[in-house]
């Protein structure tokens, strides 16, 4: 009876942890690592193959992104979660494979003209379809016999529609043990969700830190007001406020507010701006939140779809499938606000927007979630002057905004305060999926203010949980930087052309307004041009 920490130990992302009890191997998902990575995972001691079941927290791409990678590596259990988070997961799953097919169809190009060798993606769509057919979804509150000897249940976090911390009890050869993992702990008080429920019970307890070593603030702030005060200042400088939105949860919880925004017209000098939500994946999402009111909206949104109001709708609302479609939203000149994904800029429609907009100094980029260490959101907010987008230094014009305390994480006082609703004494407290130094000064603070022993391993740390013996602390090994291969001499040659095509463009700009005729023979050379070079992909 023992379980180890694999993934998000002293890193925000990657979630994974596996148990091994009753003759079973179970994993607690099985994310993947999203930004920086700081230190190597250990591998799983058992084969895909071996891994009898995967519990999984919710669907966010850090604790639910590996399961197609190790379906295809031979995986076949069950993936047992809640119905919202099964929903989730049948959108965001083949999402991620798309990017990982995408992603390797433009290395591939580039190797195939380089000369260079064949990247194969993590996983394809036949993957995530595998690991899709796989959930065996329940409900809150049920309690489930998962094996001989280990029973399982699910409780509401109120971090994600769907998002469950886990209850475990484990009896093996007459040792009675109960594990409770928190997943992602909400924070309270949120539109749309329900406040974390308490867990009363556990021996052992594994808990997130992602805001271990802050607080949001003592008092909730006023969203609808602060975020009305953006809106306003920046359409009377004539711009667009950009929202890096994570596409699941963090966007649902802005079209709520803005919906409130419009209700109670807050806004009057501009009663009819347009709202954007410019990613297939958030209006996929926001399609399932709509079928998941009754088992997962908190009282105040249920509310409302009493009275005939779909709290996520309001007039003015656009949504844009196509890339050409989130290509035209930067020609029109009209003020407006720009949902797009990912949440961190680091990838996704959302750098396009950013390009299109940083260097406006009328323009606002409104950050509403953590930034992780490293990542292109967490740069602008620390004030950088200028960033690299698709090539290009783009100097950082717009204001740059953080709507405090917008977050689906609980601060430090959340998770103690979840924590203290545990009525049993607990032997021990495990913790992860925290910053690096956080993850250690959260397990510090447990100890001190909970009054039980805590601690927080590195990938591979192992804890006996019939003994209650640290087996291992894990390893703290650093990750090597990949070696970037000197520029070949075909590589830059390449860069040379694309900067000839760049001033072409420019040439074409500026002989805007030439005669007819003088237009007709540019056009022709141009063609001829791309006709004699045109060739097969």
């Amino acid at each position: 009876m023992r379980l180890s920490c694999i993934g998000a130990a002293h890193e925000v992302t990657g979630s994974c942890h596996l148990l091994e009890a009753c003759g079973k191997n179970i994993l607690i998902d099985c994310g993947m690592e999203q930004g920086p990575d700081l230190y190597e995972n250990q591998e799983l001691c058992v084969s895909p193959g071996e891994i009898d079941f995967i519990l999984l927290t919710h669907a966010h791409i850090d604790h639910s992104g590996n399961i197609p990678l190790l379906c295809k590596q031979g995986f076949q259990g069950d993936i047992v979660t809640t119905f919202a988070t099964a929903d989730l997961c049948s959108i965001m799953l083949r999402d991620s494979a798309h990017i990982q097919e995408s992603e390797a169809q433009w290395r591939n190009r580039k190797a195939k003209r380089s000369g260079g060798a064949l990247y194969e993606p993590v996983y394809g769509m036949q993957d995530a379809d595998a690991a899709i057919s796989l959930l065996a979804p329940c409900d809150y509150g049920q309690r489930i016999n998962l094996c001989e000897g280990i029973e399982v249940r699910f409780n509401d976090i109120g971090h994600l529609l769907g998002s469950a911390s886990i209850e475990v009890w484990i009896n093996e050869d007459g040792i009675s043990r109960k594990i409770v993992f928190s997943g992602d702990v909400g924070n309270t008080d949120q539109p749309i969700l329900k406040d974390p429920e308490l867990v009363k019970e556990a021996d052992y307890v594994v808990i997130e830190s992602t805001y271990g070593d802050r607080t949001h603030g003592d008092e909730r702030p006023d969203y609808v007001r602060e975020f009305t005060r953006i809106l306003r200042e920046t359409f009377e400088r004539g711009g667009n406020v950009v929202i890096p939105s994570f596409a699941v949860g963090r966007t649902q919880e802005i079209l709520y507010f803005i919906r409130e925004i419009k209700e109670k017209n807050l806004l009057p000098e501009y009663p009819g701006f347009e709202v954007y939500v410019d990613s297939p994946l958030a209006i996929e999402a926001t399609n399932v939140f709509n079928k998941n009111v009754k088992s997962c909206f908190d009282e105040e949104a249920l509310a409302l779809i009493e009275q005939g109001i779909n709290p996520l709708v309001f007039p003015g609302l656009k949504t844009t499938i196509t890339s050409e479609e989130s290509k035209m939203i930067n020609f029109d000149e009209k003020p407006k606000v720009i949902l797009s994904a990912s949440g961190m800029c680091e990838a996704g429609r959302i750098r396009h927007h950013l390009k299109h907009n940083l260097w406006r100094p009328e323009c606002t980029i409104c950050f509403v979630g953590y930034q992780a260490a490293g990542t292109l959101g967490r740069k602008l907010i620390e004030g950088a002057q200028s960033v690299k987008l698709f090539g290009d230094s783009i100097t950082v014009n717009a204001k740059i905004e953080v709507l405090q305390g917008i977050s689906g994480h609980a601060d430090m006082n959340g998770l103690l305060a979840w924590l203290k609703g545990f009525q049993t004494e607990l032997l021990r407290v495990i913790v992860v999926h925290g910053e690096d130094t956080v993850t250690d000064s959260f397990a510090r603070l447990v100890e001190e203010k909970i009054g039980c022993p805590a601690f927080a391993p590195y990938s591979g740390g192992c804890v006996d949980l019939a003994e209650n013996k640290i087996l291992s602390e894990g390893v703290r090994a650093p990750k090597k930087a990949a070696e970037k291969p000197a520029r070949s001499r075909a590589q830059a040659a390449f860069d040379r052309v694309v900067a000839a095509a760049k001033r072409l463009l420019e040439v074409v700009y500026k002989n805007e307004g030439l005669a007819n005729k003088e237009l007709a023979k540019f056009e022709s050379q141009i063609q001829n041009l791309a006709d004699k070079w045109d060739r097969e992909d």
